[in-house]
Protein backbone atom coordinates (compact mmCIF):
# COMPACT_ATOMS: atom_id res chain seq x y z
CA UNK A 1 0.00 0.00 0.00
CA UNK A 2 1.50 3.01 -0.72
CA UNK A 3 0.08 6.31 1.30
CA UNK A 4 0.12 9.94 0.67
CA UNK A 5 -0.23 12.02 4.13
CA UNK A 6 -1.05 15.99 3.46
CA UNK A 7 0.30 18.61 5.50
CA UNK A 8 -1.56 22.27 5.93
CA UNK A 9 -0.15 24.64 7.97
CA UNK A 10 -1.24 24.10 11.60
CA UNK A 11 -1.44 20.47 11.38
CA UNK A 12 0.31 18.70 14.22
CA UNK A 13 -0.64 14.59 13.67
CA UNK A 14 0.60 14.41 10.39
CA UNK A 15 3.90 12.36 11.23
CA UNK A 16 2.24 10.49 13.85
CA UNK A 17 -0.32 9.35 11.15
CA UNK A 18 2.40 8.69 8.73
CA UNK A 19 4.27 6.68 11.09
CA UNK A 20 0.74 4.60 12.39
CA UNK A 21 0.82 3.70 8.55
CA UNK A 22 4.69 2.73 8.14
CA UNK A 23 4.22 0.54 11.28
CA UNK A 24 2.02 -1.03 9.10
CA UNK A 25 3.29 -1.71 6.36
CA UNK A 26 2.50 1.18 3.98
CA UNK A 27 4.74 3.08 1.98
CA UNK A 28 4.42 6.43 3.46
CA UNK A 29 5.09 9.74 1.16
CA UNK A 30 4.45 13.18 2.56
CA UNK A 31 2.53 15.67 0.67
CA UNK A 32 2.49 19.70 1.05
CA UNK A 33 -0.99 21.32 0.88
CA UNK A 34 0.68 24.09 -2.05
CA UNK A 35 1.08 20.89 -3.98
CA UNK A 36 -1.23 20.87 -6.96
CA UNK A 37 -1.01 17.00 -7.72
CA UNK A 38 -0.62 13.69 -5.88
CA UNK A 39 2.10 11.40 -6.11
CA UNK A 40 2.18 8.66 -8.95
CA UNK A 41 0.44 5.33 -7.68
CA UNK A 42 -0.97 6.94 -4.27
CA UNK A 43 -3.61 4.39 -2.75
CA UNK A 44 -4.25 6.09 0.01
CA UNK A 45 -4.47 9.68 1.20
CA UNK A 46 -4.70 11.13 4.97
CA UNK A 47 -5.50 14.29 5.95
CA UNK A 48 -4.43 14.33 9.61
CA UNK A 49 -4.98 16.33 12.98
CA UNK A 50 -4.68 19.74 13.84
CA UNK A 51 -5.65 23.02 13.25
CA UNK A 52 -5.00 23.66 9.47
CA UNK A 53 -4.91 27.68 8.94
CA UNK A 54 -5.30 27.74 12.46
CA UNK A 55 -8.98 27.26 12.04
CA UNK A 56 -9.64 31.22 11.64
CA UNK A 57 -12.43 30.60 9.53
CA UNK A 58 -14.37 27.18 9.83
CA UNK A 59 -12.43 24.25 10.90
CA UNK A 60 -10.80 22.90 7.33
CA UNK A 61 -12.80 25.53 5.32
CA UNK A 62 -9.65 27.20 4.51
CA UNK A 63 -7.51 24.05 3.75
CA UNK A 64 -10.46 22.80 1.46
CA UNK A 65 -9.85 24.89 -0.84
CA UNK A 66 -5.68 24.63 -0.63
CA UNK A 67 -3.97 23.67 -3.96
CA UNK A 68 -4.05 19.97 -3.00
CA UNK A 69 -7.78 20.19 -2.62
CA UNK A 70 -8.59 19.23 -6.36
CA UNK A 71 -5.94 16.77 -6.54
CA UNK A 72 -7.85 14.90 -3.43
CA UNK A 73 -11.05 15.27 -4.76
CA UNK A 74 -9.96 13.86 -7.88
CA UNK A 75 -8.21 10.61 -6.14
CA UNK A 76 -11.95 10.11 -4.58
CA UNK A 77 -13.59 10.36 -7.37
CA UNK A 78 -11.61 7.56 -9.23
CA UNK A 79 -11.98 5.36 -6.15
CA UNK A 80 -9.29 5.90 -4.22
CA UNK A 81 -9.01 5.96 -0.30
CA UNK A 82 -8.93 8.85 2.01
CA UNK A 83 -8.55 8.40 5.96
CA UNK A 84 -9.23 12.13 7.91
CA UNK A 85 -8.45 12.12 11.21
CA UNK A 86 -10.05 15.09 13.29
CA UNK A 87 -9.43 18.07 11.52
CA UNK A 88 -9.00 15.75 8.72
CA UNK A 89 -12.79 15.24 9.11
CA UNK A 90 -13.33 18.14 9.38
CA UNK A 91 -11.46 19.06 5.56
CA UNK A 92 -13.42 16.18 4.28
CA UNK A 93 -17.02 17.29 4.89
CA UNK A 94 -15.71 20.94 3.47
CA UNK A 95 -14.40 18.95 0.35
CA UNK A 96 -17.90 18.03 0.06
CA UNK A 97 -16.41 14.32 0.18
CA UNK A 98 -18.47 13.25 3.35
CA UNK A 99 -22.03 14.87 4.46
CA UNK A 100 -22.72 16.69 7.82
CA UNK A 101 -20.85 19.50 9.75
CA UNK A 102 -18.90 19.80 12.89
CA UNK A 103 -19.66 22.03 15.29
CA UNK A 104 -18.82 23.12 18.78
CA UNK A 105 -18.88 20.41 21.13
CA UNK A 106 -21.44 20.63 24.17
CA UNK A 107 -21.09 23.06 26.74
CA UNK A 108 -18.17 24.43 24.66
CA UNK A 109 -15.31 23.04 26.16
CA UNK A 110 -12.37 21.18 24.32
CA UNK A 111 -12.16 17.53 25.03
CA UNK A 112 -8.26 15.49 25.58
CA UNK A 113 -8.90 12.89 26.87
CA UNK A 114 -9.30 8.49 26.28
CA UNK A 115 -12.69 7.94 24.59
CA UNK A 116 -14.63 4.08 23.95
CA UNK A 117 -16.10 4.23 20.94
CA UNK A 118 -18.32 0.84 19.58
CA UNK A 119 -17.50 -0.07 16.20
CA UNK A 120 -20.32 0.14 13.60
CA UNK A 121 -19.69 -1.47 10.88
CA UNK A 122 -16.91 -3.96 10.37
CA UNK A 123 -17.85 -3.82 6.37
CA UNK A 124 -14.75 -1.59 5.34
CA UNK A 125 -11.28 -1.42 4.52
CA UNK A 126 -10.81 0.75 7.35
CA UNK A 127 -12.97 -1.04 9.82
CA UNK A 128 -12.27 -4.59 8.91
CA UNK A 129 -9.68 -5.33 11.43
CA UNK A 130 -12.45 -4.99 14.02
CA UNK A 131 -15.85 -6.96 15.14
CA UNK A 132 -19.07 -4.66 14.72
CA UNK A 133 -20.32 -3.77 18.05
CA UNK A 134 -16.45 -4.20 19.97
CA UNK A 135 -15.11 -1.79 21.94
CA UNK A 136 -12.49 0.18 21.57
CA UNK A 137 -10.30 2.98 23.40
CA UNK A 138 -9.07 5.76 21.19
CA UNK A 139 -8.23 9.08 22.68
CA UNK A 140 -9.92 12.37 21.26
CA UNK A 141 -8.48 15.96 20.95
CA UNK A 142 -11.21 18.17 19.81
CA UNK A 143 -12.92 21.59 20.38
CA UNK A 144 -15.06 21.26 17.68
CA UNK A 145 -16.10 17.31 17.26
CA UNK A 146 -20.25 17.88 17.56
CA UNK A 147 -20.88 15.68 14.23
CA UNK A 148 -24.32 17.38 12.96
CA UNK A 149 -26.81 16.00 9.75
CA UNK A 150 -30.13 16.57 9.18
CA UNK A 151 -33.03 13.51 9.77
CA UNK A 152 -32.77 11.95 6.16
CA UNK A 153 -29.12 12.10 6.24
CA UNK A 154 -28.61 10.51 9.22
CA UNK A 155 -31.56 7.84 8.26
CA UNK A 156 -29.35 7.54 4.94
CA UNK A 157 -26.34 6.86 7.11
CA UNK A 158 -27.84 4.35 9.15
CA UNK A 159 -29.68 2.56 6.12
CA UNK A 160 -26.51 2.13 4.10
CA UNK A 161 -24.36 0.63 7.11
CA UNK A 162 -22.06 3.77 6.91
CA UNK A 163 -21.60 4.76 10.86
CA UNK A 164 -18.16 3.64 10.80
CA UNK A 165 -17.96 4.25 15.18
CA UNK A 166 -19.68 5.76 17.58
CA UNK A 167 -19.19 7.65 21.43
CA UNK A 168 -19.79 5.33 23.88
CA UNK A 169 -21.23 6.97 26.35
CA UNK A 170 -21.67 10.12 24.03
CA UNK A 171 -19.19 12.72 25.10
CA UNK A 172 -19.63 16.04 22.68
CA UNK A 173 -23.35 16.34 21.62
CA UNK A 174 -23.26 14.27 18.27
CA UNK A 175 -26.48 13.06 16.74
CA UNK A 176 -26.61 9.54 16.92
CA UNK A 177 -23.25 9.93 19.07
CA UNK A 178 -21.75 9.26 15.76
CA UNK A 179 -17.66 9.20 15.83
CA UNK A 180 -16.76 8.23 12.45
CA UNK A 181 -18.61 8.03 9.02
CA UNK A 182 -17.93 6.46 5.72
CA UNK A 183 -18.90 7.77 2.34
CA UNK A 184 -21.26 5.64 -0.12
CA UNK A 185 -18.47 4.09 -1.77
CA UNK A 186 -16.79 3.03 1.98
CA UNK A 187 -13.95 4.16 0.12
CA UNK A 188 -13.46 7.77 2.60
CA UNK A 189 -13.26 7.60 6.24
CA UNK A 190 -13.62 10.28 8.69
CA UNK A 191 -13.48 9.77 12.61
CA UNK A 192 -12.80 12.69 15.17
CA UNK A 193 -11.07 10.53 17.74
CA UNK A 194 -7.41 9.60 16.57
CA UNK A 195 -6.43 5.93 16.23
CA UNK A 196 -2.98 7.15 15.34
CA UNK A 197 -2.44 8.05 19.12
CA UNK A 198 -3.48 4.73 20.24
CA UNK A 199 -1.21 2.43 17.27
CA UNK A 200 1.81 1.68 19.84
CA UNK A 201 1.81 0.31 23.67
CA UNK A 202 5.00 2.47 23.67
CA UNK A 203 2.54 5.93 24.09
CA UNK A 204 0.09 4.01 25.58
CA UNK A 205 -2.53 2.03 23.37
CA UNK A 206 -2.99 -0.36 20.31
CA UNK A 207 -6.63 -0.21 19.86
CA UNK A 208 -6.18 1.67 16.86
CA UNK A 209 -3.64 -0.31 15.30
CA UNK A 210 -5.84 -2.40 13.63
CA UNK A 211 -7.45 0.32 11.70
CA UNK A 212 -3.84 0.69 10.03
CA UNK A 213 -2.72 -3.23 9.97
CA UNK A 214 -6.51 -3.88 8.33
CA UNK A 215 -6.04 -1.33 6.13
CA UNK A 216 -2.68 -2.20 4.32
CA UNK A 217 -3.89 -5.92 4.45
CA UNK A 218 -7.60 -4.84 2.53
CA UNK A 219 -5.25 -2.94 0.21
CA UNK A 220 -2.44 -4.97 -0.27
CA UNK A 221 -4.87 -7.78 -1.29
CA UNK A 222 -7.14 -5.73 -3.34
Amino acid sequence: MKAAVVTFPGSNCDRDLAVALEQAGAEVVRVWHKDSQLPDGIDLVGVPGGFSYGDYLRCGAIAAHSPIADALRAHAARGGYVLGICNGLQVLTELGLLPGALMRNTGLTFLCKPSVLTVGTADSAFTGGYAKGQRICIPVAHHDGNYQIGTEGLAQLRDQDRIAFTYAPAINGSVGDIAGVLSENRRVLGMMPHPERAADPVTGGTDGAALFTGLATALTHA
